[in-house]
């Protein structure tokens, strides 16, 4: 099938442009300042016509969780994903028990290739090799020493479908398990650290090139010891996650990072957890009780335990509170969440893309999603 969205301002890596976007059957071919013959036209109306978001962070939402472990909960994910402009993710894991992981990733494994709404374009470990100080929300009784053997017994045969893990790399075991993922094709990300700053800038030489949730579970910058954050900070290669909620993260600190890193390496996350979607009360995270209470979720000592943030409103929220324009909180919802996971066909209007495409209004609220060209229902 040929298609063509016309009449939509379009969203381009580094700029707004009035033009019309070409599609044939699952790829964007082209844009153009005319319609050739024989396309079916799509008309934006003036909305947006953005590439869709890239969630390399999302454990859950709508009352599921990753580690649920059933069809049922990835596909409710899958679904309400959508609404935000999602359409591809990694749906991710915690620190769980050897046989609760494995059983997360064979399920989310299986279900590719029949989503009903976004795409799960993978899987994101965080945890199990994880430092016990920094753990947040993450089931301590669950941590294990970073090994190869460990990691293949939590992955089986569903190797290939890991695209992100996160660990700390101050751990004993931690730099041969980054070796051996690297070699896989892997994305380490360092996090749920207390590394220290020479420690970080030892792992990134070693090859971890992005940090989860950044400034959070991990140690801080300062003056004298510039930890984590500093590292990050100073580490070109390195992707950095920011869940830009105003919440975990203070707007003055995400603008600082915005501009330590360069807009080309920030990745806006949710790191949303099953409360997200629906109205504040009591939840589950890994089995502990969750407290949501005006946008924040926290457990009952007061930690952190996720976010009920949608990607929409990480966008809305760079675009407002920061005051970026929107090709730039677009790209670090879209472009750059998907080059820090090798996820090359994604992510970007462009020639031979993926027609993975989404339209809303100033107000980031998604109209329409279009997944491998073709249109799907919000509803």
């Amino acid at each position: 099938m040929k298609k063509a969205i016309v009449n939509g301002k379009v969203i381009l890596k580094d700029t707004v442009q009035e033009t019309n976007v070409l599609i044939e059957d699952d790829r964007i071919v082209g844009l153009s300042d005319s319609v050739p013959d024989g396309y079916e036209i799509i008309d934006a109306k003036g909305l947006y016509v953005s590439p869709g978001f890239v969630d390399i962070h999302t454990h859950g939402r709508n009352l599921c969780d990753t580690m649920n472990g059933t069809p049922e909960s990835i596909d409710t994910i899958s679904v309400n994903c959508l609404k935000t402009g999602v359409t591809s993710f990694l749906p991710t894991t915690m620190t769980q028990s050897i046989d609760q992981t494995h059983q997360a990733i064979v399920n989310c494994a299986k279900y590719m290739g029949h989503e009903n709404g976004a795409k799960v374009a993978g899987v994101h470990m965080e945890g199990p090799f994880i430092d016990q100080a920094h753990k947040g929300a993450q089931p301590g009784q669950y941590v294990l020493a970073p090994s190869i053997e460990a990691y293949q017994e939590m992955v089986g045969e569903h190797g290939k479908v890991i695209r992100l893990i996160t660990i700390a790399p101050e751990q004993p075991g931690a730099e041969k398990l980054i070796h051996y993922l690297k070699a896989q094709g892997v994305t380490v990300s360092i996090g749920h650290t207390g590394a220290t700053y020479e420690q970080a800038k030892t792992a990134f030489m070693t090859g971890v090139n992005h940090a989860t949730h950044t400034y959070n579970a991990m140690t801080a910058f300062t003056h004298r010891a510039p930890g984590v954050v500093g590292a990050v900070f100073d580490s070109d290669e390195v992707y950095a996650e920011l869940i830009l909620d105003g919440f975990h993260v203070h707007w003055a600190a995400a603008k600082t990072l915005i501009r330590e890193k360069g807009v080309e390496k920030v990745c806006l996350i949710t790191d949303s957890m099953e409360a997200s979607g629906v109205s504040d009360g009591t939840y589950q995270l890994g089995g502990q009780e969750v407290f949501v209470k005006n946008g924040q979720a926290r457990l009952e000592d007061g930690t952190i335990a996720g976010s009920v943030l949608k990607l929409n409103v990480a966008v809305y929220n760079a675009c407002h509170y920061l005051h970026m324009p929107i090709y730039e909180a677009v790209r670090m919802a879209s472009y750059n969440p998907a080059r820090s996971c090798h996820l090359m066909q994604i992510g970007q209007i462009a020639p031979y893309k993926k027609a993975d495409l989404i339209m809303f209004d100033d107000k980031i609220d998604i109209k329409w999603a279009m997944l491998d060209g073709k249109e799907k229902s919000l509803a």
